[in-house]
């Protein structure tokens, strides 16, 4: 189990991104920006080893860094943004519940069946504003990610999302759901407890609450499992997630039986937040710090923080009659399609 505890979270001490080396996990398209900092590194041990002032040359090469980053992240393809929502430092739900929230009491159950280690939920003070926040969970190390499922949640665990969500309703506080899931889990055992039910359920449920409702993908928006804590009165995106009915590899191995056209099939899904938010899918995108959230945590929590009180203070001046309208038309009106005019049999001789 994940330790040592903090108030009432189980965040471990060793959470990802809270240290820089944390953070030095470079992906494939981020080697030149390797090399670079290894060559800073060096400077700086030397200046320290030899009493030297090598402050130009490390100002030098920050400024390569700089360049070089802004360089990579201006042309990133959508596999690149995949890769980035799964960075092994980018921080999860927890880590965001603990910056945002002084007081956190989480919630467990279902009432029913088990308590699911894949979605986190309770009740947290935003600066003095009880609010619910309800989550996926995918475990920062090997031991943890198997207790938490890889943040695959079961049928439980979407029924205790919607109960919590309904004690919110019951005491009129605002709901904030944080998405990052590879998917819902597809075992036979999550099958038979009807998985498919209790998202479909969710999704029914959530459009109709009564209280102010934001979702907020962090990381991977796959298929059902997002989309389970996914319907609400406003839905973000940050800048290097990803939000699609399938991944790109599982595309792939449909499409052409193998996983080797992952990047081709992110590409064909149009599953950034970009364009999300060009087929109107999404509300806003959420920039992210200078090489994504995982080099800037603290910094993107806070961000997170100010933008969700905006939001919630814009849609408590809303009647929940008015909330529940815009979310109905909001869902209604996505996805387009073209009417044809069923043309005339031919008539033939017989």
């Amino acid at each position: 189990m994940e330790s040592p505890t903090f108030a009432n979270f189980d965040i471990p001490s060793e959470y990802p991104g809270r240290k820089t080396k944390a953070c030095m996990i470079f992906l494939e398209f981020e080697k030149p920006l390797e090399s670079l900092y290894e060559q800073l590194d060096k400077i700086r041990q030397v200046g320290e080893e030899g009493d030297l002032d090598v402050t130009p040359m490390i100002k030098e090469l920050e400024g390569k860094i700089k360049a070089k980053r802004k360089e990579i992240y201006e042309n990133l393809s959508g596999w690149q943004k995949v890769q980035l929502s799964r960075h092994p430092a980018r921080p999860y739900t927890q880590y965001y519940i603990e910056q945002m929230c002084r007081k956190f009491v989480e919630l467990h159950g279902d009432r029913n069946f088990a308590d699911d280690k894949a979605i986190v939920g309770g009740i947290g003070s935003l600066d003095g504003m009880s609010v619910m926040i309800i989550g996926h969970q995918k475990g920062v190390n090997t031991k943890m990610r198997q207790y938490r499922n890889f943040g695959m949640a079961n049928p439980e665990g979407y029924r205790k999302a919607l109960r919590l969500m309904k004690l919110a309703e019951k005491f009129n506080f605002p709901i904030i759901t944080l998405i990052d899931t590879p998917g819902a889990f597809p075992g036979i055992e999550a099958e038979e407890r009807g998985q498919a039910e209790a998202i479909a359920r969710n999704m029914f449920e959530m459009v109709s609450l009564k209280v102010p409702v934001i979702c907020v993908v962090i990381g991977e928006g796959a298929s059902g499992g997002a989309i389970g804590i996914g319907v609400g009165d406003k839905v973000f995106m940050m800048e290097y997630t990803w939000y699609s009915v399938i991944s790109p590899e599982s595309c792939s191995s449909i499409l052409w039986r193998s996983w080797d056209y992952k990047e081709q099939a992110a590409e064909s899904l149009k599953l950034t937040a970009d364009h999300m938010y060009e087929l109107e899918l999404i509300d806003g995108i959420l920039k992210e710090p200078a090489g994504g959230a995982h080099t800037a945590p603290e910094e993107m929590a806070k961000a997170l923080k100010k933008h969700l009180k905006k939001e919630i203070a814009t849609l408590l001046e809303m009647t929940p009659e008015q909330r529940i309208e815009g979310r109905i038309e909001k869902f209604s009106k996505m996805g387009r399609f073209a009417e044809i005019e069923e043309e005339e049999p031919v008539k033939t001789e017989s």
